[in-house]
């Protein structure tokens, strides 16, 4: 899920470059790869993937012909964002990797 989302929030900036966008869009692709950089390190999880589906959110709500790719996209760095970085990421070697144990009583 990682790959996949910073893969397709780097493919946007690459396309907000390549096209005649406004600045405002284009700095909202930049920082949306930056959050897409931080999701497949695993560094800030939790923010990077809330940020990644605010902008998102805002993208599909500006540019109506991408509606649908911006909603998965937000859906996708929203639930990166509740189920945290992984086993093979920065912050879990930072932190330690969480277990929860759920008892029978």
């Amino acid at each position: 899920m990682r790959l996949g989302i910073s893969a397709f929030l780097a493919h946007g900036f690459i396309a907000a470059l390549g096209a005649a966008a406004s600045i405002s869009l284009s700095w909202l692709a930049m920082l949306a790869a930056g959050a897409g950089v931080f999701l497949l390190l695993g560094l800030w999880t939790p923010a990077a993937g809330s940020l990644a589906a605010l902008i998102e959110l805002w993208i599909a709500y500006s540019r109506p012909l991408q509606f649908w790719e911006s909603m998965l996209a937000a859906a996708i760095a929203s639930g990166l964002a509740l189920v945290g970085p992984g086993a093979w990421s920065i912050d879990a070697h930072s932190y330690g990797r969480k277990r929860i144990s759920i008892r029978d009583r």
